[in-house]
């Protein structure tokens, strides 16, 4: 079991903070030393609360987890980080554990699972919920069905390249379209197909068929 820690936690719901206050306490004594509603909040904290350990939310105002993630990595590099979430679609998983998140957590699990995750991730191992692993596992497929929207697991311009693919433009059509480099399409459809877990160009056009994009 790992030592006492120093948490903090970035969620915009405080019942969940002060929930997950009782829970690490029961966990081997965990301290919540700070409260983050949202991701600027988290980056404003973590010089003055020095965690051990944060727990992100996704899905937050101002700045949402993934591009908070993806700060957190860049200033903090060696800061732990565990996604912490009721969503279980792909895009939403695999974004954060592209920018570097330690793990994915669901929301509403038992002490006991919190105890795991947190012992497998300061142990240098990941951790994800059972249903997180099933996501990963079915792929693109498990969110086939889901309405119009925009999505927090894309940026705009990883958005406008699939609309492009879709519309059958080669890597040197949408670099001119987007004034950006082929070497940036390319990679670009390379971390698209890491975040939406498919194998190919097909796998991209049918997720922006399905969302209705072209």
């Amino acid at each position: 079991m790992a030592a006492a820690l120093r948490v903090l936690i970035a969620d915009p719901d405080d019942l969940v903070a002060e929930g997950m206050r009782v829970r690490l306490a029961q966990c081997g004594g965990h301290e919540l030393v700070a409260h983050a509603h949202h991701g600027k909040e988290a980056l404003d904290l973590i010089p003055s609360s020095l965690p051990d350990l944060i727990l992100l939310e996704v899905s937050m105002p101002v700045m949402d987890g993934i591009d908070t993630m993806r700060a957190i990595h860049q200033a903090h590099p060696e800061q732990l980080v565990l996604a912490h979430s009721a969503l279980t679609e792909i895009e939403y998983v695999n974004s954060m554990l592209v920018e570097g998140a330690a793990g994915y957590l669901l929301k509403g699990g038992a002490v006991p699972e919190l105890q795991e995750a947190i012992d497998q991730v300061m142990a240098g191992e990941r951790y994800l919920s059972p249903a997180v692993r099933d996501s990963i596992e079915t792929g693109y497929a498990y969110t086939d069905k889901r309405p119009d929207g925009e999505y927090v697991g894309l940026t705009e311009r990883e958005r406008e390249i699939i609309r492009l693919i879709a519309m059958e433009k080669t890597n040197g059509e949408i670099a001119a379209t987007l004034f950006i480099s082929e070497d940036t399409v390319k990679t670009h459809r390379k971390r698209l197909m890491t975040k939406l877990n498919v194998r190919s160009a097909a796998g991209l056009v049918k997720y922006a068929i399905d969302r209705r994009w072209v």
